[in-house]
């Protein structure tokens, strides 16, 4: 399986929202990974309309997690983003071989998936976040422009 851009960017956008103290803005998402702001933007409206991520119009505004970082499900976000995780179009849709009802292959790739799955499903976005003193140690050698985390306080 390979995820798509969409995902990986939100993905490393939660992760990136978990790790801040205070709300923080499209850009500064954007500057820290090196991607595309725009991309960027249109993952956050993807995870605001999934119920992860908040975002704040006005003065004191920008983007937060909107739930703890331990009840986000790393498999549900990529469900949410991938739509399915089928290795082949056989194990999720009837009908698409010949020898789809009495093939050994679709069993195995069946389980495959109800595997990686299942074990995702048991991540959670706090599981895979990289120690902060490793974020500020990157951060601190990045050159000024790429440099975030100055945004408004998080109420």
């Amino acid at each position: 399986m390979r995820l798509a851009m969409q995902t990986d960017f939100a993905l490393r956008t939660l992760m990136f929202l978990a790790l801040q103290e205070q709300r923080s803005r499209v850009a500064d998402v954007a500057a820290f990974y090196g991607i595309s702001a725009p991309h960027v933007a249109k993952v956050v409206n993807s995870l605001s309309r999934l119920g992860l991520v908040r975002s704040i119009r006005g003065a004191g505004g920008g983007i937060e997690l909107a739930r703890n970082a331990e009840e986000i499900s790393v498999g549900d976000v990529i469900l949410a983003f991938e739509g399915n995780l089928h290795l082949l179009e056989c194990v999720g849709t009837p009908d698409v071989c010949a020898i789809q009802r009495f093939c050994p292959l679709l069993n195995v790739l069946a389980e495959a998936e109800r595997r990686q799955v299942e074990y995702l499903n048991s991540v959670t976005l706090a599981d895979v976040l990289p120690r902060k003193q490793h974020v500020k140690r990157y951060r601190e050698n990045l050159p000024a422009p790429h440099r975030t985390g100055s945004g408004p306080s998080r109420r």
